[in-house]
């Protein structure tokens, strides 16, 4: 899944908008919100792991705000989950401090969620702390439509929930304003 812009005629930098914002590797499913996606991919084919193939990636170069990158990845065949926050240094602009955290057993019907900002403000507040638990409740199409509606109505873009089947088939529910 790869992410386009709705005018690209606006963009002033490409690299922080254009890019894929999911992907497989045999098992594995990755997501995150830059091009770093492609970065853990090609990790996780050279052997590396999700953790490993991070340490060269930094916080985003937006000024003020220095947007967290944010990564995230089911490796099927452990029934496990690791995210990753990327953000600026309390010291530093030129400095990132690196969050990761796993997770294996997690029921049916739930899941944890790490975002970029924390609300509004100039700069926007990064996140902190843990990630969220999130009830994760029906199908893809319902649990969508729950977060759509709970999204703030002037910031929300888009959104994609994956529902990944017992017998291996997957299902995609994608709302996009721009579409609606």
């Amino acid at each position: 899944m790869r992410i386009e812009a709705a005018d690209p005629s606006l963009l002033e930098d490409p690299s922080l908008i254009i890019y894929n914002v999911m992907r497989d590797v045999d098992d594995t499913i990755v997501v995150t919100n830059g091009s770093h996606t492609d970065t853990i991919c090609e990790g996780l084919t050279q052997g590396k792991s999700f953790y490993t193939s991070l340490h060269s990636e930094k916080h985003e170069p937006d000024e003020p705000n220095y947007t967290t990158r944010i990564s995230g990845i089911i490796e099927q065949s452990e029934s496990s989950m690791a995210l990753s926050r990327i953000s600026k240094s309390d010291f530093s602009a030129e400095h990132s401090a690196h969050h990761h955290y796993r997770y294996t057993d997690i029921p049916a019907g739930y899941g944890y969620c790490v975002t970029t900002y924390m609300g509004d403000g100039n700069p926007l507040p990064a996140f902190q702390g843990d990630p969220l638990l999130l009830p994760l409740e029906g199908d893809s199409e319902k649990i969508a439509d729950n977060y759509w509606q709970k999204l703030n109505p002037e910031n929300r873009i888009s959104l994609v929930v994956r529902e990944l089947g017992n017998s291996g088939e997957d299902r995609l529910k994608i709302i996009n304003r721009f579409q609606v």
